[in-house]
Parts: structure tokens; C-alpha cells; sequence
């Protein structure tokens, strides 16, 4: 009887690739004697230990991703060039869904908003998209932005979140009750990842190839269906399994379940705008579909799960700054904003060179005069400068037709004025009268008042009841004599 001799593993080295003499052992003086700075393998253990953790973003922080396909399945030439989009085309992509206020550490059942942010690898460079699983948000202007997400964060004092200092916020800044009626219904709190449908929220500009323009908004459509966690449902899964969300996309792909989205868009012909009857470019709103219908264009659906999270998925960068031929931005405030403050997130927790980590490697060439800079591995090579004799990439007029508008004014600090249904409470009160059934009123009701109970203090309760009495009077009359109730 032959016996079939193990094979070893194989030599365990530094990352400089050298093999090392022992993974149990420091180097000492004699084997109960002082440890030796020379004993370079330890002290790259060690340093890389204290360095092995980038800093987490501010909001979205907690969350996971997988990649995987999008497969165009309707033909939307009509309305964009971008090469993404043209018929027939399957692009690579990453996904990565995340809640908003919590730490990395924070459970994933949360009552929270869920971050749907999309890379596309496509052959005209990285296309992102930084979406919610909700069509709306709480502000329409970055000023506000910073101040709200420190709002959702910790006190400074006791270091623990404080719903009274949320509802301070909120009910200080009306633009947000469409957004909250939102978060304190059913989909405050999705069943999984995989159960909630994507939006891209803001609206963007879309040119096809006559340089025609149109509005347009993205809407991911759950193939498996939208569900949701009752409150005592996501209490105590917080407790008993915080990475529940992550766990479940991850085993769903490994048992090969491969979560599937359909893209459908609204589209808006660009002369619309400025005639509609409230701004169009407003983030706390959405587009009524009987106005614009959904539209297919094509299926995301993601099969493969990261080999290394940290690598892959926390130093994954979405910027929606990354707008490719044939997409542009719109006047939407927010995402003007946000041009700016993704990349510049990048650059600080990352490195200048975040764009050189694989996870964010376009597979179109990259042809820059950036060079140097912290982490850079991939060679420049002469001239770094341009104008130059040298032969180096010059810039192509062919791209000048920029999705852009035009427009005029003075400048001033103000909201958005010029539309007859400009307001901030409209469709917070149709969702509330005419979408949600009486089961899904009562659940908006009680999430209210329970989170209202939960350390909201006067004046702000009082704030609280006028807030959602603006919405709807019988709203604010059932959410206030529950608070009452329950304080009783």
C-alpha cells in the first residue's frame, strides 16, 4: 500500500518576498533575551499592523459590495451616446451598498438610509453612480450637507447618537419631511440588500449622438423583489447578527442566488424643465411616472464576491464626478456638490493616487500628465507637461459638445423659487394619503413615535408634531397623541 506524502505548504516570506525562518518566534538574545530591532520581519508585522486600516468614510461607512455585470437589454440610443448604454453592450461593474450614519462597526439593521453606489468599468473610462435604495434625500444644497450628516453622528460630549439632535435638524430644515416620511416607513429598513430596489436621485444629463439632450433618472428595480424588517425585527437582529446585510449578499453569491437588478429611466425632454411645475432638479422630489414613464434599458446583476474586502471593496472610490461621453450633471445643487467633495474624499482617505488601485483602474488607457504623488506605482513617462513638441496626448475637440446648459443671473445665496409647486411638504402628504395602505400608515405612525420617544426633548417634540401636521393633519394628530401616550 503506497501512502501519498502531503504537500507542503509553501515558504511564508516578507513582502519583499523573502522566505522567513519563523512566524512564532521573535529574534532575541538566547531564547528568554531581549528582542532585536534587526529582526526586520517583526517590525514589518508590526508597522504594517498599525497601518493596515484605512481611515472610514464619513457617511457610508459600514457596508460591502460584490461585482458583477450590467447587460443592456433595450435599445436607448435615442437618448445617449454613452458607449455603456448602446445595444448589445455588457460592461463589468462593482456594487457596494452601505448604510449612512453608522461606523464601520455599526450594525447593518439600523433605521437608516442605504447607499447604492455603482462603478461601471466601461471602454470610454469609469462610469459611477452614488445612489440610496430611496429616490429622494433630506437637503437640495451641499452647504447643508456636512451639518446634516453631523446631526445623524455622535454627540460630542457623551460620544453616543441622539435622536433629539436629529430631529432638531429635520424639523428645522422642512425640504427633508418627503425624505423622513421615507425612512420612518417600511423602507427605513430593507429586509436585505438584495430586497430594495436603487435610485440614482439626482437627475442627470443625458446626449445622444446629434448632440440632442434630455433629463433623465435612473431607477434599479430589485429582481427579488422589494421587502422590509419591522422595527422589533431589526432590533433584534442589531443584536443577535450586526453584519446580517453583509452576511447575506455574500452567502446568496457564494450559494450562486446571483442578485439581479433592472435598470429602468425616466426621461425628461430637455425643454421641459424649466416649464415643469416645480424644479426638476430638486433632490427632495421625484418625478411622477405618469409624467415620465419608466423606461428598460438593461439588468445588473452581480455573480463574484471580493477576494479581499479592504483591498476591493473599502478602497473602492465612487465619484460621480466620473461621467463618461454622452452623460453629464444637471443644476441639481447636491450633485454639483458632490462633483467636488467625492474625489477630494478620495484623495485625503486614500492617497492622490487612489485611481492607480485596482479596484478603480478604468480598463480605458489612462493618458495624464499627473505624476508623483503618495502610493503612485504605475510609471509616468515623458513630458509631464503640456504644451508640448514631444508627441505627448493633446486633448480631442471632438469631446467639446459637454452635456451643459446654459444660464444666467445674479449671484445670490437662495433656494430654488421659480416653480408653482416648489414646496416642501406636497409629496411627503401624497405618499402618506395616496401611496401607503392603512397597515403601512399605522407602522409610519408608530416608527414616528417610537423614535420620537427616544430622548427627543421640547421644544423639538412640539417642532416634531407641527413638521408631520404639515404633511398631513391626521399624521400630526395620530404621531402626537402617541407621543403623549407613551410618555404617560
Amino acid at each position: 500500500m503506497t501512502t501519498t506524502q502531503p504537500t507542503p505548504p509553501p515558504t511564508a516570506t516578507t513582502t519583499a518576498g523573502i522566505p522567513i525562518e519563523s512566524d512564532d518566534h521573535s529574534l532575541t538574545v538566547g531564547p528568554d533575551g531581549p528582542i532585536l530591532l534587526q529582526d526586520h520581519y517583526l517590525i514589518e508585522q508590526m508597522a504594517q499592523w498599525n497601518r493596515e486600516r484605512t481611515p472610514e468614510r464619513q457617511p457610508h461607512a459600514k457596508g460591502s459590495g460584490a461585482f458583477g455585470s450590467f447587460a443592456v437589454t433595450n435599445d436607448v440610443s435615442a437618448f445617449t451616446k454613452a458607449a455603456v448604454f448602446q445595444p448589445e453592450t455588457t460592461t463589468a461593474m462593482l456594487a457596494r451598498f452601505s448604510t449612512v450614519a453608522g461606523e464601520r462597526g455599526s450594525p447593518d439593521t439600523w433605521r437608516d438610509p442605504r447607499g447604492f453606489a455603482l462603478k461601471f468599468y466601461t471602454s470610454e473610462g469609469n462610469y459611477d453612480m452614488v445612489g440610496n435604495d430611496v429616490p429622494v434625500f433630506f437637503i437640495r444644497d451641499p452647504l447643508k450637507f456636512q451639518h446634516f450628516i453631523r446631526s445623524q453622528k455622535r454627540r460630542m460630549d457623551n460620544n453616543l447618537r441622539d435622536h433629539d439632535m436629529q430631529w432638531d435638524f429635520w424639523t428645522l430644515s422642512p425640504e427633508s419631511a418627503h425624505m423622513v416620511t421615507w425612512l420612518m416607513g417600511d423602507r427605513g429598513i430593507p429586509k436585505t440588500w438584495r430586497h430594495m430596489n436603487g435610485y440614482s436621485s439626482h437627475t442627470y444629463m443625458w446626449v445622444n449622438a446629434d448632440g440632442e439632450k434630455f433629463w433623465v433618472k435612473y431607477h434599479f428595480i430589485s429582481g427579488q423583489g422589494v421587502e422590509f424588517l419591522t422595527q422589533a425585527e431589526a432590533d433584534h437582529l442589531a443584536g443577535a447578527d450586526g453584519d446580517y446585510h453583509t452576511r447575506d449578499l455574500y452567502y446568496a453569491i457564494e450559494r450562486g442566488e446571483f442578485p439581479f437588478w433592472t435598470l429602468k429611466v425616466q426621461i425628461m425632454p430637455f425643454g421641459d424643465a424649466s416649464t415643469y411645475r416645480f424644479n426638476p432638479f430638486d433632490l427632495t422630489k421625484v418625478w411622477p411616472h405618469a409624467d415620465y414613464p419608466l423606461i428598460e434599458v438593461g439588468t445588473m446583476t452581480l455573480d463574484r464576491n471580493p477576494a479581499d474586502n479592504h483591498a476591493e471593496i473599502e478602497q473602492a472610490a465612487f465619484e460621480p464626478s466620473n461621467l463618461v461621453p454622452g452623460i453629464g450633471p444637471s443644476p441639481d445643487k447636491m450633485l454639483l456638490g458632490r462633483l467636488f467633495s467625492y474625489p477630494d474624499a478620495h484623495r485625503a482617505r486614500i492617497g492622490t493616487n487612489y485611481n492607480q488601485l485596482p479596484v478603480n483602474q478604468p480598463v480605458a488607457p489612462v493618458r495624464s500628465y499627473n505624476t508623483a504623488g503618495n502610493m503612485r506605482y504605475q510609471n509616468a513617462s515623458d513630458p509631464v507637461y503640456y504644451p508640448n513638441s514631444k508627441g505627448g496626448p493633446q486633448a480631442d475637440p471632438r469631446y467639446a459638445e459637454t452635456a451643459g446648459w446654459y444660464t444666467s443671473g445674479e449671484l445670490v445665496h437662495a433656494a430654488y423659487t421659480l416653480h408653482a409647486e416648489d414646496d416642501d411638504w406636497g409629496q411627503a402628504r401624497t405618499m402618506y394619503r395616496k401611496v401607503l395602505d392603512d397597515a403601512a400608515r399605522q407602522r409610519l405612525v408608530d416608527n414616528i413615535v417610537g423614535h420620537l420617544l427616544d430622548g427627543v426633548t421640547e421644544p423639538v417634540l412640539e417642532r416634531a408634531f407641527e413638521y408631520w401636521s404639515n404633511v398631513d393633519p391626521d399624521l400630526g394628530d395620530r404621531v402626537e397623541k402617541g407621543v403623549r401616550e407613551g410618555q404617560s
